[in-house]
């Protein structure tokens, strides 16, 4: 009887285990990119497998590893937002330690980037990041697109999950008091009171993710450097005051990497 408890115990450790990681991050099929909306279709780009989490970090898992919430719309279960590159890069390190794995970054504060000419930024840490440890880190412009557009079961959509923008994504017409029309301005958004949400609370993509379209836009690894806009740091999938163009999980849009925004948020993930 003694040892049947025991494996009975044991089995429900693991199960809880299971269910935790299952609830947390997915495994991520790689493959070519099966999205026909995708920047990298069609072209000889490989993705590894890989995991990324279900949601964009909260508030709540912010504060568990970096002590303090810099949000402005506080809740624990909003995805934290007011967050730089940077920030996002030392919470990985930060949070792979406090579990026992090994950081992704190494990051220099005294050396300036030299490929850092963004004359907006004035933090320029030097980052290098090694995919092959099995900590936390920023997925590449490349993984992020290949998992929003759902990886080997992509059905070609145009937002991470759907044709339909009100279907998976918080964005500037629906994340206030009342659905908005007419033409973007800043102080009709106000009045209506948008802001972040929950996560969770629209659809999932085809893998089972929540909020790569919309909510808050996502810092990912790369650099974005074009002849319109200083050199920074790629993010995806809009947020709550953003356009719906910028929804698409095609679109590209760059920062610089001090910047900060109450619309701008991550995901993490961790190589296989």
């Amino acid at each position: 009887m003694k040892k049947l408890l025991v494996l009975t115990a044991i089995m429900i450790t693991v199960s809880a285990c299971s269910k935790k990681e299952v609830k947390n991050f997915i495994l991520v099929e790689g493959g070519t990119f099966v999205n026909t909306k995708s920047n990298y279709y069609g072209k000889s780009v490989t993705i590894p497998s890989f995991y990324i989490g279900i949601y964009e970090v909260t508030q709540k898992e912010w504060i568990e590893v970096m002590g303090s919430n810099p949000s402005e719309f506080k809740g624990d279960n909003l995805p934290v937002e007011m967050v730089s590159w940077y920030d996002c890069v030392e919470y990985c390190n930060k949070r792979s330690i406090k579990e026992g794995l090994s950081p992704c970054y190494t990051i220099d504060k005294k050396k300036e980037d030299p490929n850092n000419d963004n004359e907006n930024d004035d933090v320029k840490w030097t980052v290098t990041v090694n995919m092959g440890k099995n900590g936390y880190r920023l997925p590449t412009e490349a993984e992020w697109e290949y998992t929003a557009g759902g990886g080997q079961k992509s059905q070609s959509y145009t937002y991470s999950g759907s044709n339909d923008i009100d279907r998976v994504a918080w964005y500037w017409v629906n994340s206030g008091d009342k659905n908005l029309t007419g033409i973007w301005f800043w102080s009709t958004i106000e009045k209506n009171h948008c802001k972040t949400k929950p996560f969770g609370r629209k659809g999932s993509n085809e893998l089972g993710l929540y909020d790569m379209s919309g909510n808050v836009r996502e810092w990912c690894w790369d650099w974005l450097s074009n002849e319109t806009d200083p050199k920074g740091r790629i993010w995806k999938g809009g947020g709550w005051i953003g356009g719906d163009f910028c929804c698409e999980s095609s679109f590209r849009g760059n920062h610089q990497a001090n910047g900060k925004g109450a619309d701008q948020g991550f995901r993490v993930c961790r190589s296989k």
